[in-house]
């Protein structure tokens, strides 16, 4: 398996992913619209195309033959989802399947789908596994649960179809977003000395982004008998926001402020990622505390521009800048 099409390749998770792809001698396409800036390095297996996921007279033009298609591209998390509903609902869902289709019958053998942990949505017991109910709060992870059921009806013998449930994911990328909580915490107390905890009990499970990247390569390669029609948790380690804090501020030399508020947002859940060690033997090789600390490396390098106030770094920003529609 070789030939590879990141749909949305051009974003926070698909850079990272694109250039792992590279290293390990696949044939990479990306297609994305590049809102954010297109931070892939130049590279003979890359071929990178500009478009709208909505543009489905340009995808059966593109849609050949791959041996795999990694679907990244969304408007990403609940805030920026809900800065213009319908804006989100016309690329997370509308093609969604027209996309299945045309990629079946253009001979696609695998389809990856990034769906969230989010669909879960509130949960008391202590592991959320791939077995719990899917209860969304919002359009967000309302229409990546529809997603899902959309994708793996198509799941046969000659289109291996997967989903996957991140946890929120931290780190460095050269597309660098800094509106995820962890990322959010980190840039804060470095940059500004100052962070404010709405709550801080909440549970928040999240992964490291190399993880991330890690457990794409490890799908693309794996039997489709061990992942056709499969749906797997990816997120090992489930921390609250104050824990999250903390382990900031240990990693942080100067002086941080912390200030705690009350919150009426008490979303809490906890998710379990036994399946995909049990049944497939993956496992992380990174952390939070590994992201943190790259992170506050990357700000002590001043690599990042303006990272408390750049748009770039901050997706409901950028939207808002361009008036995407």
């Amino acid at each position: 398996m070789k030939n590879i099409l990141v749909i949305g390749g051009g974003g926070y998770v698909g850079t990272c992913l694109v250039d792992q792809l590279i290293k390990n001698n696949y044939l990479v396409t990306v297609f994305d619209l590049f809102i954010y800036g297109n931070f892939l390095e130049n590279n003979h297996n890359l071929n990178a195309i500009k478009g709208d996921i909505r543009d489905l007279q340009l995808l059966k033009r593109i849609v050949k033959n791959f041996d795999c298609i990694i679907h990244l591209a969304c408007i990403s998390n609940d805030p920026s989802f809900d800065l213009n509903p319908q804006l989100g609902k016309s690329i997370n869902f509308d093609p969604f399947e027209d996309l299945i289709k045309i990629s079946k019958a253009q001979g696609v053998k695998r389809f990856i789908y990034a769906s969230s942990s989010s669909v879960y949505g509130v949960k008391l017991e202590k592991d959320v596994d791939e077995n719990s109910s899917l209860e969304p709060l919002t359009d967000y992870s309302k229409y990546k649960a529809l997603c899902e059921d959309v994708l793996l009806k198509y799941n046969d013998k000659d289109f291996t179809c997967c989903v996957v449930r991140p946890a929120t994911v931290c780190g460095h990328s050269k597309r660098q977003r800094l509106d995820l909580v962890v990322n959010i915490l980190t840039n804060l107390a470095y940059n500004k000395g100052e962070v404010s905890i709405y709550g801080g009990e909440q549970l928040r499970p999240n992964i490291n982004i190399k993880d991330m990247t890690n457990a794409y390569l490890f799908l693309i390669k794996q039997p489709k008998k061990l992942i056709s029609g499969e749906v797997f948790n990816i997120g090992f380690e489930n921390y609250s926001v104050n824990a999250l804090c903390d382990l900031v501020t240990k990693n942080i030399k100067h002086k941080v402020l912390i200030k705690r508020l009350k919150s009426d947002d008490n979303r809490s859940y906890h998710i379990s990622s036994k399946k995909i060690q049990k049944k497939l033997g993956f496992n992380n090789y990174y952390n939070i505390e590994d992201a943190i600390i790259e992170l506050v490396s990357i700000f002590k390098k001043k690599i990042l521009i303006d990272p408390l106030n750049n748009e770039i770094y901050f997706n409901i920003k950028r939207m808002k800048s361009l008036g995407l529609k």
